[in-house]
């Protein structure tokens, strides 16, 4: 759901240097580059939608097996919501459009957002 365009990574910078002729050498000068800002997929509980219909969605969008799944779907129950993953921005974003729309196409109310993570 991005409202901008992705800006152009900036070219490195070279230096000019010279050896003992004529001749330019160009030096390559490494960018030191943060790493991309995590968002976690947060399920929220609601009195609607079945137990079984989340494990399922966790199984099948957040490849969790049966256990980890169920021990999330709890988690979600009774916390009133619960941490599925964490992903880069634009995965946590396309998770939660599946999540809706799975829950919408089988009639339930299961809602689901991205946060960033501190």
């Amino acid at each position: 759901m991005a409202t901008k365009s992705p800006a152009k990574p900036p070219a490195p910078v070279q230096q000019p240097s010279r050896d003992e002729g004529d001749s330019v050498v160009l030096e390559r000068r490494t960018q030191k580059v943060q790493p991309p800002q995590m968002y976690q997929v947060v399920m929220l509980n609601d009195d609607y939608t079945p137990m079984e219909f989340v494990v399922v969605v966790i199984q099948e969008f957040f490849n969790k097996d049966l256990e980890t799944a169920t021990q999330i779907m709890l988690k979600i129950h009774l916390d009133g919501k619960g941490v599925c993953g964490v992903y880069t921005k634009d995965v946590a974003a396309t998770k939660v459009d599946q999540v809706l729309e799975a829950a919408h196409k089988a009639g339930h109310p299961l809602q689901c957002v991205c946060e960033p993570v501190e």
